[in-house]
């Protein structure tokens, strides 16, 4: 199914978020299709996180509505979206470290329902276990071997794809990732892009990433944002020869041609 084809999953109708005087985004509208890769990108400041916390909860909209796969989920906490199916990783690596990976990936399985969540008396054995999902998730993200392996001992392309296995292990029907290739080596940042682009056979991912030539490669839909509104929004060889694009990104750091 293609991108213009598929139905739209996720949608910010006039999304604005004010801090007093400060608006950090001024009425921000977007369409996200089901199973796409759509990218959010934009200079530090430009709103990115900040669009993402109003998508999924984990802050207050201070205007305009936000749909999700046919119900109006504006005023519903990050929790209640989870259940909806919206799953998020982070800038900064949020793991238990301490953990085996595989019990990384339980708790992210687990979590998903309130009560199998907070259920700290009984052991995490048979249905409890997420055996199915667990295997699952690592044999995708390349994993499996190191499975009984503490979070924190694996390097830290291991970790930012296990942030994303986490994600994954909610089963969600949106995964929403912010820089997962930050710090990333080369040998790391291709198995990343394997990783996300692989994704969107089951699930719609919202991305926000720097790296341009990942982006370009693997986006089905491009916003750009700056200054907290909507710059520019198309395919990416769309966005690639956009001249308010090159004009505000001085043309070769977004673009990746000349200004």
């Amino acid at each position: 199914m293609s991108a213009t084809a598929s139905p739209i999953l996720l949608e910010a109708q006039g999304v604005e978020k004010r801090y007093d005087k400060f608006v950090a985004l001024g009425g921000v509208n977007l369409k996200v299709r089901a199973n796409t890769v759509h990218s959010v990108i934009g200079p530090n400041g430009a709103g990115k996180t900040t669009l993402f916390h109003m998508l999924t909860g984990t802050k207050q909209v201070s205007g305009g509505r936000i749909l999700f796969d046919g119900h109006d989920v504006t005023r519903e906490p990050d929790h209640r979206r989870v259940r909806r199916g919206m799953a998020r990783s982070f800038q900064v690596t949020s793991l238990f470290l301490t953990l085996p990976v595989r019990e990384n990936l339980r708790l992210a399985a687990q979590g998903v329902a309130p009560k199998k969540a907070l259920d700290c008396w009984n052991a995490p054995e048979g249905r409890r276990s997420c055996a199915d999902t667990v295997a699952s998730v690592l044999e995708r993200l390349g994993l499996a071997r190191y499975a009984d392996t503490p979070a924190g001992n694996l390097s830290h392309g291991q970790q930012r794809r296990l942030e994303v296995g986490m994600a994954l292990a909610a089963r969600p029907k949106a995964i929403f990732l912010d820089e997962p290739t930050s710090g990333m080596g080369i040998d790391d940042l291709e198995e990343m892009k394997r990783l996300i682009q692989g994704l969107k056979d089951e699930h719609t991912v919202v991305l926000i990433e720097h790296n341009m030539g990942i982006v370009m490669d693997i986006s089905d839909t491009i916003t750009v944002m700056q200054q907290g509104r909507v710059l520019a929004e198309g395919l990416p060889h769309e966005i690639r020869n956009d001249e308010r694009v090159r004009s505000a990104y001085l043309g070769n750091m977004i673009t990746g041609g000349k200004a």
